[in-house]
This record gives structure tokens, C-alpha cells and sequence, in this order.
């Protein structure tokens, strides 16, 4: 049972608020430019099966191109972030959006002229390759700014939250634009989105975290990968179920509003969900919480996998929306929670390559869901499509359950920094004259 362990004031627990940490100097010059470039994630995939369900008629063979760019994007991101925390941000960035909307714009092309089911598979891969990472790289912006202060923990609810407003407009922004104006036409704006703020984001330099000084000098340094952190391979592998949530819905969603004869109801629906992840998102981050991160995330898969284990049984958009709503409550919790330990778990020298890792592993997650959600749509209809994100969470929980002592830090000092979150355990701070202040934190 989770207790507190504390000798301070409440004053002194007590979390920042947002507003707070929206007047740390420099925020707003990242913030806003990051919003638009990291609409990729949300726009990519739904972008791709509209239209190449559109041309060739197979949920199937749409959900198979999305997953290529999401497979992709998931054994690129790590190599990114690794690049990023050795070379800066802006020398990884630029020549990534201008690869992106360049191979964008091929693939495009060629779904267009119907060419072969190869040639879009080699046109996804660069496509997927080249997604900016803007949500890791601001996480570490973040954490490079509020090093051990209180606010950090704000910092990474209000990430979360941004992602979440990310899965809320984007979808949205691709099916209105897809279903309204031209099938070809979200993966134009999210081409162009993705160039016009990748561009400005990587000119903030003034923000950035300083590159890998040895690395600059042509040093060699012994270099640990974030995943080689028991705990990050955890979080991997329960993140992929959180991707298989959102890979499944888009395509068991579209196939959904095309069996009754409502195709325009696909981004209201997806729309309800994501706004589901939005509103539990600004809750994670206004309460203070005082069980530990650890078993926030049990109990957050927990309900994740119960919300999704009744979305195949919906044979109306009224009950889908619901359900939908339901499983979004559930879905960032588990997302603000992860991302949480990563400060706890990773030293700040490989933070963005973790961050890439968890942002990779939803990516792969969600491209096997595509796959698998867009297979069963087409043999069985939309409603087995459902069952995907029921398996993905159901095994992500049992990751989380069997595996959580791993999710628990060694030490402070191996860290870096404080341990964030509510992460078991209780932290000596150094006081005047060698006297150790204990820090409250959450205990199981």
C-alpha cells in the first residue's frame, strides 16, 4: 500500500502549476514551432491508409504501407535521438524535414499513378525514417531547462498533454482534409507542417541542450544506450501496447464508419478518443500525485486493457463514441506516467535517446496494429479489428506486472538528477553542513 514519507511542509510538495512553468523564459520560442512540426505522428498514418484505401479499395493493403513508415520511424528515432544528444538537435533536424517532405511528397506521388504495392513500401520507408522527433527533442529541452527543479514533473504532464492535443486536432485535420478537399491532401499538409516547423524549432538554438562536448572535439567517450536500462526495455515493450490502441482504432474506426455508410463520422469518433487522452492528460498534471509512478503505471494498463477488452462488442457510433471516450481517459495516464520515469531511470546524457525509444516503440505498435486491425477488418469486418488493441494492452500489462521491479532506479547519483515522479525510494538531498533533507516521495 503506497504511503507518503515526509518531514515537510505541504507548501513544499505541493506541484507547480502550469501557468508557472509557461512563464519559464524561452518556453513559448519552442513550443509553438514543435506543436506544428510533431503533427507527422498524428497525421502520417491516417493520412496514408485514407488514401491508399482510397486508390486501391484494401484496408489490408493500407494498414501494410502505414506500418512500413511506422516500423521505420520506430528503428530510426532511437539512432535520431542518439545523434541529437551527441551532435545537437538542429544538425539532426534539418536535413530530417527536408528528407521528409521530400519522400512525402514521392510517396504521394506514386499512390496517385497506382503504382505497385513495392514501390510504395521503398517510398514509406524513407518517409517513416525521416519523422522528426520534436516531442523528444522538447521533453529534453524541458528537462535541460528544469533540472532539478519541481517543475519538471509539470513539464512532463504538460508533454503529455500537448501529444494528446497533437492526436485530438491531427486526425481530425487529415480526415476533413482527406474526405473533403482531396484523398492526396493530409499528406500534403503534413508534409508542409512538418517542414515549415521542424525549420523553425531547429533554429531555437538559444533553448537547445549543449551537444556532447567531447563528442565535438572528436573524443571518445564510453557510451551507454539508454536501452541497455532494464527499465526503458520495460517501458519499450508496455509502450508498444499503447501504440497498438492507436494504430487499432484508425483503421478499425475508418472500416467502422464504411460499414455503415458514415465515412465522415471517422474523425469525429477518433476525435472523441483523443480528446479522451487530452482531458486525463491536464488532470495527470494537476494533481500531485502520492502513490509512486510504478504503481500509477500498473494501475493505468490495468484499466487500459479493461477499457479496450468491450470496444469490439460496439454496433453503434453512439456506443463506440462512449467506449472510445473511455479508453482515451485510460490511455494517458499511462503515457504521462512512462515518460515520467524516464527522468528517474535515465542519465541526463541519454534522455532524448530514451525519449525516442518510447516514442519509437508507440510507433511500432502502432504499425502492427494497422496491419493487424486492417487484415481483420477485410476478412471479418471492422469489429475484429477491435480486438487489436485489447491484445497489445492485455500484453503490455502483463509486461508491466511481471517485470516492475526493474522500473525502480539504482540510485540518485547514478542518475543525475532527483528522482521525478513519485518513483519509490526516498532521496538524500545535501543540506548545509553535510545534513541529508529528506525529499517525500512515494514508498510501495
Amino acid at each position: 500500500m503506497a504511503s507518503a514519507v515526509t518531514t515537510a511542509s505541504p507548501a513544499r510538495v505541493q506541484r507547480p502549476g502550469y501557468g508557472q512553468l509557461l512563464r519559464t523564459p524561452g518556453a513559448w520560442t519552442f513550443l509553438l514551432p514543435g506543436f506544428a512540426a510533431r503533427q507527422p505522428f498524428a497525421m502520417l498514418t491516417i493520412s496514408i491508409v485514407l488514401l491508399v484505401g482510397h486508390t486501391t479499395g484494401s484496408y489490408g493493403a493500407a494498414g501494410a504501407v502505414a506500418a512500413v513508415t511506422g516500423v521505420s520511424m520506430a528503428l530510426c528515432a532511437p539512432q535520431s535521438g542518439k545523434l541529437a544528444d551527441r551532435f545537437g538537435q538542429s544538425a539532426v533536424l534539418v536535413p530530417g524535414v527536408l528528407i521528409h517532405a521530400a519522400s512525402g511528397a514521392l510517396l504521394t506521388a506514386l499512390v496517385l499513378a497506382h503504382a505497385p504495392l513495392w514501390a510504395l513500401f521503398a517510398a514509406a520507408v524513407p518517409t517513416g525514417a525521416s519523422v522528426p522527433q520534436i516531442g523528444p527533442m522538447v521533453r529534453t529541452r524541458w528537462a535541460a531547462m528544469l533540472d532539478r527543479t519541481p517543475l519538471m514533473a509539470t513539464a512532463a504532464a504538460f508533454e503529455s498533454v500537448t501529444d494528446e492535443l497533437t492526436f485530438v486536432v491531427g486526425p481530425v485535420l487529415a480526415t476533413a482534409l482527406c474526405t473533403g478537399v482531396h484523398p492526396a491532401s493530409g499528406l500534403v499538409v503534413e508534409a508542409a507542417l512538418t517542414l515549415a516547423g521542424g525549420l523553425l524549432f531547429a533554429a531555437q538554438r538559444r533553448t537547445a541542450p549543449p551537444a556532447n562536448r567531447l563528442a565535438r572535439r572528436g573524443v571518445r567517450e564510453p557510451h551507454t544506450s539508454a536501452l541497455a536500462v532494464p527499465g526503458i526495455r520495460v517501458l519499450a515493450v508496455a509502450f508498444l501496447g499503447s501504440g497498438s490502441v492507436f494504430g487499432g482504432m484508425q483503421v478499425s474506426l475508418t472500416a467502422f464508419t464504411q460499414e455503415i455508410g458514415q465515412p465522415g463520422m471517422n474523425g469525429l469518433l477518433y476525435g472523441i478518443f483523443a480528446a479522451g487522452n487530452m482531458l486525463a492528460g491536464v488532470a495527470c498534471g494537476a494533481i500531485a500525485w502520492r502513490r509512486s509512478a510504478r504503481r500509477r503505471l500498473l494501475i493505468a494498463y490495468g484499466a487500459l486493457a479493461l477499457a479496450c477488452s468491450v470496444l469490439w462488442a460496439a454496433h453503434s457510433p453512439l456506443l463506440l463514441g462512449g467506449l472510445g471516450l473511455l479508453a482515451g481517459l485510460c490511455i494517458a495516464p499511462a503515457l504521462i506516467t512512462g515518460y515520467t520515469l524516464v527522468e528517474a531511470l535515465v542519465p541526463p546524457t541519454a534522455r532524448t535517446e530514451a525519449f525516442t525509444w518510447l516514442t519509437g516503440s508507440v510507433a511500432l505498435g502502432q504499425a502492427a496494429a494497422v496491419t493487424a486491425a486492417g487484415q481483420l477488418a477485410d476478412g471479418f469486418g471492422a469489429s475484429a479489428g477491435f480486438t487489436v488493441p485489447l491484445a497489445g494492452t492485455a500484453l503490455a500489462l502483463l509486461t508491466v506486472v511481471a517485470l516492475r521491479g526493474r522500473l525502480v532506479p539504482r540510485s540518485a547519483g547514478h542518475l543525475g538528477g532527483p528522482v521525478a515522479g513519485g518513483v519509490a525510494g526516498r532521496v538524500a538531498a545535501p543540506g548545509p553542513r553535510g545534513v541529508d533533507h529528506r525529499m517525500p516521495v512515494a514508498v510501495d
